[in-house]
């Protein structure tokens, strides 16, 4: 978390110069924050969070989505205090629960506007976990939903699903038939008003605490 005394440092991990001088240019308007470096791999991304220690990191998702994760985990397992944020052209609810669950603390979609990007450096940087609400598909829960109206069993299942386990895995871990599984999210479905098992496992992480959905 950044000193409310001092600015927040932004570093940039981007397939494109002149997205990453666009972000530059944004952060100049911004008194709080400063645009501290900018490279063009993860490679070098670890590098910069290392040496230049960043106050957040902005990862373009086109380095590679499997590659990107895997380097969230790494740099995470460093101890590396910077928060990251993944943006791109486009992201799933899927690809937004990976990156959260790899050590995310922002994603967001580059059509988002200078307003939204600002608000989610400033959220992370003060250590919020932030998540563009366009990203859903489907509203995040139904009104009036708790997740105390679950059963024991369903919570358990919602819990796995959090965690990224498909049903076969789930199935395992609980020691119960994978159709048992399919039954208990179908009744978490109706019970959430949530339909796409991203979606749940995104709206459970936010139902905790453990995201926050602007405005």
């Amino acid at each position: 978390m950044t000193d409310l005394s001092s600015k927040i440092t932004v570093g940039v991990c981007e397939t494109q110069p002149v997205t990453a001088e666009g972000v530059k240019t944004v952060l100049q308007h911004s008194p709080d924050l400063e645009f501290l470096h900018a490279v063009y791999s993860l490679h070098a991304g670890s590098e910069m969070v290392r040496r230049q220690r960043p106050d957040v990191v902005l990862v373009d998702k086109s380095l590679g989505i499997h590659g990107l994760v895997q380097w969230l985990v790494d740099v995470r397992s460093d101890s590396v205090p910077a928060a990251f944020v993944v943006w791109g052209v486009s992201v799933t609810e899927a690809e937004a629960l990976r990156f959260i669950q790899a050590g995310a603390r922002g994603v967001l979609r580059k059509s988002a506007d200078c307003t939204c990007l600002l608000a989610c450096l400033r959220a992370v940087a003060a250590g919020s976990t932030w998540m563009e609400d366009s990203i859903f598909r489907e509203a995040p829960k139904a009104p009036g939903y708790s997740h105390s109206e679950l059963t024991p069993r369903e919570q358990q299942v919602l819990e796995l699903v959090e965690r990224g386990l498909k049903n076969s895995e789930i199935a395992r871990e609980l020691g119960i038939r994978p159709g048992t599984v399919k039954i208990h999210l179908k009744h978490i479905f109706e019970k959430t008003g949530v339909h796409g098992r991203y979606g749940l496992a995104l709206s459970g992480l936010k139902e905790k605490g453990l995201l926050t959905l602007p405005a």
